[in-house]
């Protein structure tokens, strides 16, 4: 599974506003709305109780400048994703104590646990390789992200050493 095959041009937030952790999770989800990838009466706020219930447990940045907040739903029957890049970055109290760059918030429905497991190892795997992450920070378009996210080996974007 490549994270580049569940976003869409529509979900990838280019320049992310919000500079805090919850900020950032209420961006992405308003922003997963104003897409199309949610809808209904009260998923708003239903979705962003889940992913504050989730939050108080444990961050989901993962380190290395990128966080993974994610959360099992009811209302969707399959896998919704949101990818925001952050120029400035994020307080999002990774482990690592570094700012956060790079945010795949994403969705699962709740009757398919193992697809959960499944997504959240493909999205860390992906994020793990530093190339992958400097590529991403060097791309101008919506479009050069889906290509890097898929693996792409034509995929090309401006190296960005300022990115972790």
């Amino acid at each position: 599974m490549k994270l580049g095959n569940l976003l869409t041009i529509d979900r990838i937030v280019l320049d992310m506003k919000s500079g805090e952790h919850w900020e950032a999770i209420v961006e992405l989800v308003d922003h997963l709305l104003a897409s199309g990838g949610l809808d209904g009466q009260g998923v708003r706020e239903e979705v962003l109780e889940a992913f504050q219930q989730r939050e108080e447990l444990v961050s989901t940045g993962i380190g290395s400048g990128v966080a993974i907040p994610h959360v099992l739903s009811d209302r969707i029957h399959e896998v919704t994703a949101v990818f925001g890049r952050s120029r400035q970055g994020i307080d999002f109290e990774a482990f690592d104590g570094l700012p956060v760059h790079f945010v795949v918030l994403f969705l699962v429905p709740r009757e398919n646990y193992g697809l959960h497991l499944q997504t959240l190892a493909a999205i860390a795997k992906s994020f793990a390789q530093r190339e992958v992450r400097s590529r991403l920070a060097g791309a101008k378009t919506r479009e050069e992200i889906i290509e890097i996210l898929a693996g792409k080996p034509g995929a090309t974007a401006a190296q960005a050493d300022n990115y972790p």
